[in-house]
């Protein structure tokens, strides 16, 4: 049994998460000032990524208080190449203004050589960046437009063990459909919404010092209907629910645990071979062909980021609540392991 999150504030009176679960909503009121965790712990962020079949944009704006950034990628499928460049900008602790809800308010942030907002337009989202240098002397341009909100969400307040005022609260939101172009080096490429579709990570919390996460998503068409799914864990204490649910034309399926079966070599994992995907009530039975690592990993003194976002192709069996199956059959995906020291 996972547990269904009511409506009423994120934390209480002393800064402890209220209540842990689940929503397909934002029920839980997000107030940066109840935060008791420390100003320089707390960490907030939109990602997006954008994608059709052959190439994909991921576009991020961040305040993590001591430092935030602006980061921009672009993902080439077909040749299996990708560049991402991630101008940071110093000690924010929450000047960069961001929205208590996914559902209000924008976030504009400019720096020496970019720029980057995020606003809501009569209920879509236009996405705009810039980046004056982003591949040599290229410049990188985008003006995208994501419409058709699904009505269901992926929502989760989660807990710490090692910290009661530290928690995480994230949205996913999975499958809108995406319209646009970006243009790097004056080469424009465009996102039609018939076969072009973005996803929001939207996160607030306060997080411990040593993490390591699991997360993947996908997004598209099967059959004539839009498949979406996210899947993960290790963002904290999730044994009040897990953050794995399927989505079938907007309508969220609730999943148990998942695991994301990585393979070895030699003792580390080998993220360009073929994974698999199990699910304790066996919803998620799944292989994965990778095509494309975004590996990144940097070491600044007590600070660590290592992530492998890694891109392919998913192919299996999905079950809804029902009992009706889908079947997956070379559908574009990602899936990744981050570590961070923050």
């Amino acid at each position: 049994m996972q547990h269904l999150l009511s409506k009423g504030p994120l934390l209480d009176p002393s800064g402890v998460l209220s209540e842990a679960g689940y929503a397909t909503a934002l029920v839980k009121t997000y107030d940066r000032n109840a935060i008791r965790g420390g100003k320089s712990r707390i960490k907030e962020w939109d990602y997006y990524l954008i994608h059709n079949g052959k190439y994909a944009v991921a576009l991020t704006i961040a305040d993590n208080s001591y430092m935030g950034m602006l980061s921009a990628s672009f993902l080439d499928f077909e040749n299996r190449t990708e560049k991402t460049l991630s101008p940071m900008f110093w000690l924010p602790f929450g000047k960069t203004g961001f929205p208590a809800s996914s559902d209000s308010g924008d976030i504009q942030k400019s720096i020496s050589g970019a720029s980057g907002s995020f606003t809501l337009e009569n209920g879509a989202r236009r996405l705009r960046f810039h980046l004056d240098k982003f591949d040599g002397d290229s410049a990188f341009d985008c003006d995208i437009l994501l419409t058709d909100v699904p009505r269901d969400t992926m929502v989760i307040a989660t807990p710490f063990a090692e910290k009661k005022t530290a928690f995480y609260y994230n949205q996913k939101i999975i499958a809108m459909r995406a319209a646009g172009s970006f243009t790097i080096g004056g080469v424009t490429r465009s996102f039609d919404p018939a076969d072009s579709f973005g996803l929001l990570d939207w996160g607030r919390g306060v997080w411990t010092y040593d993490n390591t996460w699991y997360w993947g998503a996908g997004q598209g068409v099967v059959d004539g209907h839009v498949i979406g799914f996210n899947i993960g864990y290790g963002f904290g204490d999730v044994s009040a629910a897990s953050e794995n649910m399927l989505f079938v034309d907007g309508v969220a399926h609730k999943l148990e645990r998942l695991t994301f079966n990585i393979p070895q070599t030699n003792g580390k994992e080998a993220y360009l071979s073929p994974w698999t995907f199990s699910s304790s009530d066996g919803r998620f039975e799944t292989g994965f062909t990778p095509i494309l690592d975004r590996a990144a990993c940097t070491a600044v003194g007590p600070l660590l980021s290592d992530q492998h976002q890694v891109f392919g192709y998913m192919d299996g069996t999905l079950v809804l609540d029902d009992g009706s199956k889908i079947s997956l059959n070379h559908f574009l995906c990602f899936a990744e392991k981050v570590h961070n020291k923050w």
